[in-house]
């Protein structure tokens, strides 16, 4: 059974994986298609930087999923998911101040005037 959970675990990852990459592929596209300005190239830093944090939170989801196919017990399952709780609650949180700090900047750039 752990065996099946594993295998299923790594579908999934696979599969992830592959339409992450089809989706960054498919937005560096669409990127290089608008003409550049400094709120553009902010806002791809923006993007950038989005991508890198739902690869993080989707590599800390297979994680537990891979941890909780081993786990021992109910007891290991509660531990297991309330220390993901904490740790993820602790990473979006980051993750919501730093994209929220290069919206502004990108937005802050695209309003100066150009002389």
């Amino acid at each position: 059974m752990r065996d099946l959970a594993e295998r299923n675990i790594e579908q999934a990852r696979v599969a992830y994986d592959q339409f992450m990459g089809a989706m960054s592929q498919a937005m560096g596209m669409w990127a290089q298609s608008i003409p550049g300005n400094d709120m553009t190239a902010g806002f791809k830093a923006m993007q950038d930087r989005a991508r890198t944090f739902a690869k993080r939170n989707a590599d800390a989801a297979f994680a537990l999923a891979s941890d909780l196919a081993n786990a021992k017990d109910v007891q290991d399952v509660i531990s297991l998911l309330s220390q993901f709780a904490q740790s993820q609650m602790q990473a979006y949180a980051m993750q919501a101040q730093e994209l929220g700090r290069l919206f502004a900047e990108a937005l802050q750039k695209g309003a100066q005037p150009r002389w």
